[in-house]
């Protein structure tokens, strides 16, 4: 009776693993309509080449890939969290106005070619190899190379 009741807590343990990481291709039309908003705003040029979304028990999030290799993740809500460009630069519309004050008057050479955002902070990747960190107010907080 031990061995089955070990054996069914692995057999579900598993089964929630492998539910939790439930990834699965879906198309423009399914994504929430501020991310289809923001994709036609600033990737308008762009060919999709997948979308994706991941569905674990307690959070939702997308991921669009682009033909040129440029990526954008989404929130449940729709919202950008992070944006990679492996072609050019970041779309200047993206990026907080402050922030991209910041980066043009002391990296004036340097493109923004990533930016990923969370609730309290932005991390700035920059072409230079540079990564700045700001905070929620638009304090830049730190730097790494």
């Amino acid at each position: 009776m031990k061995r089955f009741l070990i054996l069914l807590v692995c057999v579900f343990g598993l089964q929630t693993l492998v539910k939790a990481d439930n990834e699965k291709l879906i198309q423009i039309s399914q994504l929430p309509a501020t991310a289809q908003q923001f994709i036609q705003n600033h990737f308008a040029g762009c060919t999709v080449a997948v979308a994706k979304m991941d569905d674990d028990y307690f959070d939702k999030s997308y991921d669009v890939i682009f033909t040129n290799g440029d990526k954008v993740e989404f929130d449940k809500k729709g919202e950008w969290t992070d944006i990679r460009s492996k072609t050019g630069t970041v779309p200047a519309g993206t990026v907080p106005a402050p922030i991209q004050k910041q980066v043009s008057e002391k990296y004036p050479d340097a493109r923004i070619i990533g930016i990923e955002r969370d609730r309290r902070q932005y991390e700035v990747k920059l072409s230079s190899g540079w990564e700045l960190t700001f905070d929620k107010n638009f304090n830049l907080v730190d730097i790494d190379d």
